[in-house]
């Protein structure tokens, strides 16, 4: 399954959800495929898009969706714990998992070498996991997992690419100030 094609549609049904998004690569292809407000992409901070995207369902009634890389996983298998600890039902988890650090020239995770992912992350304390190869697979599993009350993790084995995005045209800081402002006039809306 190609990343890119995930990430699109993804980025398609996601409305008005919340998408956090991995540095490096992830960013660069959610933008790519749609850039507005509602998306925060990290420019830095490898391994916290998961613990940030908690931090946000936890002070929010919107779906966040979390795409993540199995290497980023690996480098905070403590967050898999904390999410699983406080479930937040609006909280949902994408791990991209293509048993590589893509956005570093594709060595191999360690994860990749020593367990399934999907086993780590049951293991953690997560009962909602779900495991996809295909683009059919993964558009009916988020579609489940989007309209569903529950924190959820969907697991999509993708293939590992080296095809080259444009950078992000904004800086840190104006991510963050249109991003904080798209959350908190949602959630005056909603008042």
């Amino acid at each position: 399954m190609n990343r890119y094609e995930v990430i699109k549609k993804i980025r398609t049904m996601a409305s008005d959800d919340v998408i956090v998004s991995n540095i490096g690569d992830v960013s660069k292809e959610l933008f790519a495929a749609g850039d507005r407000d509602e998306n925060f992409y990290m420019l830095g901070s490898m391994g916290l898009a998961s613990s940030l995207g908690l931090g946000i369902s936890l002070a929010s009634k919107r779906n966040v969706i979390v795409l993540d890389g199995d290497g980023s996983i690996a480098m905070n298998l403590g967050s898999l714990v904390t999410i699983a600890s406080q479930a937040p039902p609006n909280f949902k988890l994408v791990i991209l998992d293509n048993a590589s650090y893509g956005s570093t020239g594709y060595q191999a995770t360690a994860i990749s070498k020593v367990a399934r992912l999907d086993e780590i992350v049951k293991a953690a304390g997560h009962k909602k996991v779900y495991p996809v190869s295909t683009i059919d697979e993964f558009k009916e599993t988020m579609k489940k997992v989007l309209s569903s009350p529950e924190c959820s993790i969907v697991i999509a084995k993708v293939a590992r690419e080296d095809e080259a995005f444009p950078i992000i045209t904004m800086n840190a800081e104006t991510i963050k100030d249109r991003f904080m402002k798209s959350i908190s006039d949602s959630s005056e809306r909603s008042k």
